[in-house]
C-alpha cells in the first residue's frame, strides 16, 4: 500500500496495524510559548495527515551523558512531561532515556531503529539546529535525506517571534538569570517555576517575625540573588495557592554562607516540613544586600512583604 506524506512515497505493509505518526523531538526546557505555537501547530498537521501526533524528549539531558557541561533546566523532567501533555490531549509524550547506547547510534540507525521501527513515523518535525547519533554526525538536511530514502519527510518549523526575536529556551533562562522573572513569564506564559522539598533551617525567619521554609532539591536555574513575590503550591495538599516572598541568596546580614532558598507565606502558618513544594515567582521585588544588623533587616523584609501583597493583589 502507497501514501503519499509531503511529497514522500510512504511504502506501509497491508498488515501494518501501528499507527503512523508525526513526530516531533526536541528539549523543549521550559515548554515556553514558542514550544506550545509550534506542538499546536503539530498537532494540526497530524490532524490533516491522519496521522498520530507525538513529541519526544530525552531524559537526562545528552549533554550530562556525553559528559558536557549542561545549564540548569528551565523546567524539571515531571513538570516538562505535564505542560507538553496539557498543550493537547491529543498530543503522545514520549520520554525517551539518553543513554550511551542511544549516543552510540549512527544517524541511519536513530532513524530506522527509534523513529520508524519504534513509532511508525511519517513525518518528523526538528528545530533548526538540530542534531543526532553519533558525534552529532545528523543535522536537518542528513534527516531530509534519510528521510527521502526511507519513507517520511522532516522538516523545521518557523519559531514563534516578538519584538526582539525569537521566543527561545536561551533567551528565557538569561532574564532568569537576571532577576527579569516578570519578562521570563512573558515568554514562558507562565510563571517560572522552582521545586523542592522543606528542610530544616537555622530558624532565623522566626526569630525575625517571619517565619520561613528552606528549600532543598531545587534542581531548576534560579533567578538572580534577591527577593521575589510568588505563589506556593503544596502538591499533597491539592490545589490551593498562597501568596508568598521569596529569598534567594547568602543571608549576608547574618554572616553569609550557602546559597539558600526560602519562602514566608502571608498570613499563614503551615507545618511544611518534608513539603514539596512549587514556587511560582512572580516579580522581582528587590537585590540581596547586606543590613546594619537584625532590626534594619526586619524593618526592610516588613516593607518587602508589603511590597509582595500589592504585587500580587494586580490581575
Amino acid at each position: 500500500m502507497q501514501r503519499v506524506v509531503k511529497g514522500a512515497v510512504v511504502t506501509r505493509p497491508e498488515n501494518s496495524t501501528r499507527p503512523e505518526s508525526l513526530v516531533a523531538i526536541g528539549n523543549f526546557d521550559g515548554v515556553h510559548r514558542g514550544h506550545q505555537y509550534l506542538l499546536t501547530a503539530v498537532v494540526q498537521e497530524a490532524a490533516q495527515l491522519g496521522l498520530a501526533p507525538k513529541v519526544m524528549t530525552f531524559d537526562p539531558h545528552p549533554s550530562a551523558v556525553l559528559g558536557r557541561s549542561v545549564e540548569p533546566a528551565l523546567t524539571r523532567i515531571e513538570l516538562k512531561v505535564a505542560y507538553l501533555r496539557a498543550v493537547s490531549p491529543a498530543l503522545q509524550v514520549v520520554v525517551r532515556r539518553f543513554d550511551v547506547a542511544l549516543a552510540e547510534m549512527s544517524p541511519r540507525q536513530f532513524v530506522s531503529e527509534i523513529l520508524l521501527d519504534e513509532h511508525n513515523a511519517r513525518r518528523v518535525i526538528v528545530g533548526d539546529n538540530f542534531r543526532f547519533g553519533k558525534g552529532r554526525a545528523g543535522d536537518l538536511d542528513a534527516l531530509v535525506r534519510l528521510g527521502g530514502e526511507l519513507g517520511f519527510s522532516a522538516a523545521a518549523l518557523p519559531l514563534l517571534t516578538d519584538e526582539l526575536g525569537a521566543i527561545s529556551s536561551s533567551r528565557i533562562r538569561a532574564l532568569v538569570a537576571d532577576g527579569d522573572v516578570e519578562r521570563a513569564s512573558e515568554l514562558l506564559g507562565r510563571p517560572h517555576l522552582i521545586c523542592g522539598d522543606v528542610v530544616a533551617g537555622h530558624r532565623l525567619g522566626r526569630t525575625l517575625g517571619f517565619p520561613t521554609a528552606n528549600l532543598g532539591g531545587v534542581v531548576e536555574l534560579l533567578p538572580a540573588n534577591g527577593v521575589y513575590a510568588c505563589r506556593v503550591s503544596i502538591p499533597q495538599l491539592g490545589d490551593e495557592r498562597l501568596d508568598g516572598v521569596c529569598n534567594i541568596g547568602t543571608r549576608p546580614t547574618v554572616g553569609g554562607g550557602a546559597l539558600n532558598v526560602e519562602v514566608h507565606l502571608l498570613d499563614v502558618e503551615r507545618q511544611l516540613y518534608g513539603q514539596a513544594l512549587q514556587i511560582s515567582l512572580v516579580g522581582r521585588l528587590r537585590a540581596e544586600q547586606r543590613f546594619d544588623g537584625l532590626d534594619a533587616l526586619r524593618e526592610q523584609i516588613g516593607r518587602d512583604v508589603s511590597h509582595a501583597r500589592e504585587l500580587l493583589a494586580k490581575p
